[in-house]
């Protein structure tokens, strides 16, 4: 393993998100290359620092005060005013509850948030960000260039718990560019990668627990085009800049297979 690719799972390593395998790979090399050692040892720090309680801030207690006394007066405010008749009373209870509105979202501003995805929108995010890494990194596309599915095919043996299918389609203009080993959805997974014309598909596959099919669902994230289906216990995720209609041509192909 390069500098390059420890690089890349030392996050993963980090967090204790990489399979036994990737582990130690990554060990083995940290043990002779200071470069990437130094960089586990500042990644080990800031993920210290950030769980200390100094970067963490309560609302004083003077506003939580102030907050209060301000919602009870409104309260007695109003509470003297629906005794001039009920019409005086609605009027004042709309402004009361504009009022209260605008305390909240001030107090709601203060309240740090996070938004996070779920299911298949959270692992269509990091199917995402994998194909462009994939894309941009120089070596990272395939760890096995073969057009040669009895090439690529016995590559994945020992590195996945799995068989993937693996198939050439070079007659219908997807041609076989390689494979490599990734980890999504916390689990090691097969990439394979397909190239038409000036376009590359990356095909990820897993087991899915179920012996059934789905049908394909089809979602755009970013630019790109994704396509994901079970079939006969397994996951498939495709993904590409592809237009939509040649990539269902694609996952026909391989649905087919």
């Amino acid at each position: 393993m390069n500098c390059q690719r420890t690089q890349e799972l030392i996050h993963g390593y980090v967090d204790g998100e990489l399979d036994l395998v990737r582990n130690l790979e990554v060990e083995q090399h940290m043990e002779d290359c200071r470069a990437c050692a130094r960089v586990f040892s500042n990644q080990t720090t800031l993920k210290s620092m950030l769980r200390t309680d100094s970067l963490y801030h309560d609302a004083p207690d003077r506003l939580k005060k102030r907050i209060q006394s301000s919602l009870r007066k409104e309260v007695k405010s109003e509470m003297r005013r629906r005794a001039f008749g009920w019409g005086w009373g609605w009027a004042t209870i709309g402004a009361t509850s504009a009022l209260i509105l605008l305390i909240a979202l001030a107090v709601w501003n203060f309240v740090p948030r996070s938004t996070v995805p779920a299911g298949d929108e959270l692992l269509a995010q990091e199917i995402v960000s994998d194909h462009v890494r994939s894309l941009q990194l120089p070596g990272h596309l395939v760890d096995v260039l073969s057009s040669d599915q009895h090439t690529v095919k016995p590559w994945f043996d020992g590195k996945v718990d799995f068989a993937p299918s693996v198939k050439d389609f070079a007659d219908q203009d997807f041609r076989l560019y390689g494979g490599r080993l990734e980890y999504l959805n916390n689990r090691s997974v097969a990439a394979l990668v397909y190239q038409r014309r000036l376009h590359y598909i990356n095909l990820y596959i897993w087991p899915s627990g179920q012996a059934g099919s789905t049908a394909e669902v089809t979602t755009q994230r970013q630019g790109y085009n994704l396509i994901h289906w079970t079939s006969s216990g397994m996951n498939y995720w495709a993904i590409s800049d592809l237009n939509s209609v040649e990539l269902h041509e694609f996952a026909r192909l391989i649905r087919q297979e």
